[in-house]
């Protein structure tokens, strides 16, 4: 019974992996829209974190996670003659991608690191069940990245750790790399191994070799990750004898970056328990009471308590950030034996609705709405309200002509002075505005219902709309009141796209 029931999770794993939500920018704008624009030549918007400076986000897992995969496509295409590739088939190849790591990488690391056979099977149900692994595990997070990351140290540590009689150079070789690629890949990632690291010290007083090996190894590694950044930065080809002068150390100035409060200020201040108190509830559900009862206390627990209580100590906290925890926590819970069917029914109704939400409806028609964009022809404006930042490289090749104007939670009021700025009386070029439609305000500007003004007004023609899309970010409980809003949200759910014509 159970390898049916973990064979129709995978299943429904590899669904959600392929449905367009949207669950944070980071997920394109950290990952996909930096290598896309470099290996297929389309536009991409990159952000502050690479423009700046001193930047702080690194290109090297970059390229390992999405480089190598989408040139080896290119090269795929080309040899069968393919002249262009569509964004759609990058954007579905990355998340197919990252479902066969999640499946592949994340199942497999649980079967080593749990030896008794019941105790696996539990984790691996509880892992496969959680909408964790059926959303942000699936998309293009660097937390997605960290956590496969986290695991095989893991794994790693284990082999070498149980392992008495022989030096392991492999396994030693593989943890330094997979070390400094986790450091280079998120700064939060290093809380995560430092317990489980301490257990080697007494595997290499009795192998100082695989110490030696790991040094070597780590070496050669965070040497060939500084001079892919630098080159990537400088856009220029560095010289080991200019590296001292030019290296640019991502993770150093990411550090420097989050140690300044003022700067965290610009992404939001938390309390020190917002992880706990909120952010683990949200991603474990009925699952986190059971880690206060019966749970099994062992590297998987003390990886994900350490790094858990590092984290509560810096001011910015999002939920993603705990995305390494979430295996390592599940599996290390026992489900209760008292009152069983009513956890194990609480357990799948929260999965169930936050699958739905954060896998399918969460912003799910920006990126459909995008690749539409792309298709058109003679489109010069595009208007995006009250929606997350669609991701440029999307577009494909027909950005040239095409301005992108992301003007996200501006006043209704502003929008239209905005629109009526950069759109000409009577204009040939077409100019398009997305917004959600449940945006009530934009009512009284769509063709059949505009009415009479003095002066230049704006008028609003559907031309395209998908329906599996909420906006979370336009709720209004105070002046609206609950029920209106929620009416409102889930009755009129989707995202629309209209023609703008500004009649003078």
């Amino acid at each position: 019974m159970w390898r049916r029931t973990y064979l129709f999770l995978v299943v429904l794993r590899l669904y959600l992996a392929l449905s367009p939500s949207y669950i944070h920018p980071d997920e394109h704008f950290q990952g996909p829209e930096v290598i896309a624009g470099r290996v297929f030549g389309y536009a991409s918007h990159l952000t502050w974190e690479f423009t700046s400076d001193s930047p702080i986000r690194s290109v090297f897992p970059l390229w390992i996670f999405y480089g190598l995969p989408l040139t080896l496509l290119k090269w795929i295409c080309d040899g069968f003659g393919y002249q262009t590739i569509s964004p759609a088939t990058v954007y579905y190849t990355l998340r197919a991608l990252m479902f066969i790591l999640s499946f592949v990488l994340e199942d497999w690391a649980l079967d080593e690191l749990i030896h008794v056979p019941r105790e696996r099977r539990v984790a691996q149900m509880l892992v496969a069940s959680s909408y964790v692994t059926w959303t942000f595990q699936n998309h293009t997070f660097s937390n997605s990245v960290e956590t496969l990351i986290v695991l095989w140290c893991l794994v790693l540590i284990n082999r070498i750790k149980e392992d008495k009689a022989h030096t392991r150079i492999l396994p030693s070789a593989l943890l330094a790399f997979l070390c400094v690629l986790g450091t280079f890949n998120r700064i939060t990632f290093p809380p995560f191994v430092m317990i489980p690291l301490l257990q080697l010290i007494p595997h290499f007083r009795h192998r100082p070799i695989s110490l030696l090996v790991m040094v070597l190894s780590a070496a050669a590694t965070l040497l060939f990750a500084v001079v892919t950044d630098t080159e990537w930065f400088l856009q220029k080809p560095v010289h080991l004898s200019q590296l001292r002068e030019t290296a640019i150390i991502t993770p150093l100035n990411n550090l420097i970056y989050n140690m300044d409060s003022s700067n965290l200020a610009k992404h939001g201040l938390h309390p020190y328990y917002q992880h706990v108190v909120a952010n683990l509830p949200q991603l474990l559900g009925p699952a986190l009471p059971l880690i206060f009862f019966g749970c099994r206390m062992g590297m998987p627990m003390y990886s994900a308590g350490f790094g858990i209580f590092a984290l509560s100590c810096l001011k910015h906290q999002e939920a993603r950030f705990l995305l390494p925890a979430v295996p390592l926590i599940l599996s290390s819970i026992s489900v209760p034996r008292r009152m069983r069917e009513v956890w194990i029914t609480v357990w799948i109704i929260f999965n169930v609705c936050l699958g739905l939400l954060m896998g399918v409806f969460h912003q799910g028609g920006v990126v459909p709405a995008q690749l539409w964009v792309g298709k058109q022809e003679g489109i010069q404006q595009a208007f995006w309200w009250k929606t997350y930042s669609p991701p440029t490289y999307l577009l494909g090749n027909n950005y040239e002509g095409l301005v992108t104007r992301d003007l996200m939670g501006m006043r209704g009021e502003s929008l239209m002075e905005e629109l009526k700025a950069n759109v000409d009386c009577n204009a040939r070029s077409t100019t398009l505005l997305l917004a959600p439609l449940s945006a009530t305000f934009l009512d009284t500007y769509i063709t059949d219902n505009s009415i009479a003004s003095e002066g230049p007004k704006i008028v609003l023609e559907e031309v395209w709309r998908y329906k599996d899309h909420l906006n979370l970010d336009d709720m209004d409980f105070g002046d609206d009141g609950v029920w209106p809003t929620l009416k409102r949200m889930i009755g009129r759910r989707g995202i629309g796209a209209w023609k703008v014509r500004r009649q003078c």
